[in-house]
């Protein structure tokens, strides 16, 4: 007989960090507190005292060496919610202390407490040469914004869960590692109360909400990063050494190696950090990491480290164009800012094909897809679903997808898999039972109402059409390159690809990565001939940086 009074089983989970709170909350060594304090000035702060404010700009880096700092969030009522303390020994803030974008989080003085204040510039300064304490600091940050993010800490968004704004405005949140909470009006009933308190209509969602009075009606990108302080404030009168345009692979690899190497950074990203490769729910034969990763845990990492070395991120202004009649280039970016760089790395990638049936447009968004994330994934529960494309990403999210929908249809326009995907997932494929491939087939109809309801396809030899039931399609069939803003500079191939590693007279340039103008290099996907690979993009994007030096100090070899 088993015991009806046992209590449940409770599953460890590895990627909680509520299970790592000695290293989300480490205490310092002594020795550790003593070469801190080199950087900063011991203070004595009566209780009470604000240290700092959600959404604060430039905030200092604070070690307790007596007393007890509090961090706490105000809700939607203006109420304190204190989350966590700092004691001796312990240290304030996450990942935002690395740039300078809005903490989410205030912080105060509970008790009279001695503190070692370390401002801003000291505290990136003591990251880059104190290797042992910043292993220490970058891990306490990493996991404390993923807390936040588990935690709910931060803004909250309401309107319908299948809605092409809510999915965008949730994508873009997701997608920047920024804390938030969805009020699904299609199914959460605490949206009623929401809905009532604000006086909402159905017309005016979705909404983001917060708790310092900032109330956006379906904001657009710019607008919402704005409001929740993700953008950086470029001052045009300052020169960068190099700005990379992009933030997939190969531009946070040259953000990397560049700003650890001593050159002043900044990169330029449109959406979020990790582009295409961003936007895998796994992957799995990039080298060092034999259970896999996620795209968006790569990108992370990776923009994590160069903001440790220095490196600025200018997120969600896209590059419109390129002043290259001298030096130094001048960027212009969509929201009017011009920022200026000796020189230049185009890492922009691609864009996404999409495909050519009535109506297509209008469901992108409300059940057409270009990426496969738990937040996609969560929208297929127990549903079929379809997945147009033969390369490596719709093989990833055919495989990630069959363990949430109840099938999985995989189409592609060849007659197999073989030649466009990795061996490892057309196996998989071939043996999961709830993954079925239809090769030689094309979507020829979408049909639904405010979003896709049904999906229908054609055999290109037979002619017979398939018509499923089907609220979410994930099209992934190459990308085109975004290098509208580049007309007139650098030259093209035929389809719109950055050629390198030769001039306009056909010899051979100093690197492979060289553009037709001196100081400007290409990497990744937008390069004309790269091979569309993670690894890839991220060897090019390092790599680069030694052609950089060499444009940049000439005399040095």
């Amino acid at each position: 007989m088993s015991d009806q009074s046992a209590p449940p089983e409770v599953v460890y989970d590895p990627t909680d960090p509520m299970n790592r709170r000695e290293q989300m909350f480490p205490r310092l060594s002594l020795e550790m507190v003593q070469r801190i304090a080199a950087y900063g000035e011991e203070e004595s702060v009566p209780g009470g005292t604000v240290l700092f404010q959600h959404g604060q700009r430039g905030v200092d880096f604070f070690l307790v060496l007596e007393g007890l700092i509090e961090i706490f969030s105000l809700d939607l009522h203006g109420k304190d919610n204190v989350f966590t303390m700092h004691g001796p020994r312990q240290f304030s803030g996450e990942m935002n202390l690395l740039s300078d974008r809005g903490v989410l989080a205030s912080g105060r003085v509970a008790v009279d407490s001695r503190l070692v204040r370390v401002h801003a510039d000291a505290f990136r300064r003591m990251v880059a040469s104190e290797a042992d304490i910043s292993e220490i600091i970058m891990r306490a940050f990493i996991l404390r914004r993923v807390g936040l993010i588990r935690m709910g800490h931060g803004v909250v968004l309401v309107g319908p869960g299948h809605g092409a704004d809510t999915l965008r405005i949730e994508r873009f949140l997701v997608r920047n590692g920024y804390p938030h909470r969805l009020i699904d009006t299609e199914v959460d009933p605490a949206a009623g109360g929401f809905i009532e308190t604000f006086r909402l209509r159905d017309d005016q969602l979705p909404v983001v909400i917060c708790a310092e009075h900032c109330f956006l009606q379906n904001p657009g990108t710019a607008e919402l990063a704005d409001a929740l302080g993700l953008t950086e404030v470029i001052d045009p009168q300052r020169v960068y050494d190099v700005a990379v345009v992009g933030a997939g692979p190969a531009g946070l690899a040259a953000a990397v190696y560049a700003a650890s190497e001593g050159l002043c950074t900044i990169v330029v990203e449109g959406l979020a950090p990790g582009g295409q490769a961003g936007t895998s729910s796994k992957i799995e034969n990039y080298l060092g990491f034999p259970t896999g990763i996620s795209g968006q845990a790569l990108s992370g990492r990776a923009q994590a480290q160069a903001l440790k070395f220095g490196a600025r991120m200018a997120v969600s202004r896209h590059a419109d164009g390129l002043d290259c009649s001298g030096q130094p280039y001048r960027l212009h970016l969509d929201d009017g800012q011009t920022l200026a760089a000796r020189a230049v790395i185009v890492a922009c990638g691609a864009r996404y094909r999409k495909l050519d049936v009535p109506g297509y447009a209008r469901f992108e968004g409300a059940g057409i897809h270009y990426a496969a994330t738990a937040m996609e994934g969560q929208l297929c529960a127990n549903e079929e679903v379809v997945v147009v494309g033969g390369g490596n990403s719709a093989g990833q999210a055919a495989v990630f997808l069959s363990r949430i929908a109840s099938h999985v249809h995989v189409l592609v326009r060849s007659s197999g898999l073989a030649a466009t995907m990795s061996d490892y997932l057309v196996q998989r494929i071939a043996q999961s039972s709830t993954i079925t491939l239809h090769s030689r087939s094309e979507v020829v109809a979408l049909d639904g109402d405010t979003r896709l309801r049904r999906v229908s396809w054609r055999h290109r030899d037979t002619g017979e059409v398939i018509t499923r039931a089907v609220g979410n399609m994930f099209v992934m069939i190459g990308a085109e390159p975004n290098t509208d803003w580049l007309q007139g500079c650098l030259a093209l191939d035929d389809h719109g690809f950055v050629l390198t590693g030769r001039c306009a007279q056909g010899n051979l340039l100093e690197s492979p990565y060289a553009t037709t103008l001196p100081g400007i290099y290409a990497v990744g996907d937008v390069r004309a001939g790269s091979v569309k690979r993670v690894a890839s993009g991220v060897g090019e994007g390092s790599v680069v940086i030694q052609a950089v030096h060499h444009f940049l100090h000439p005399e040095g070899g």
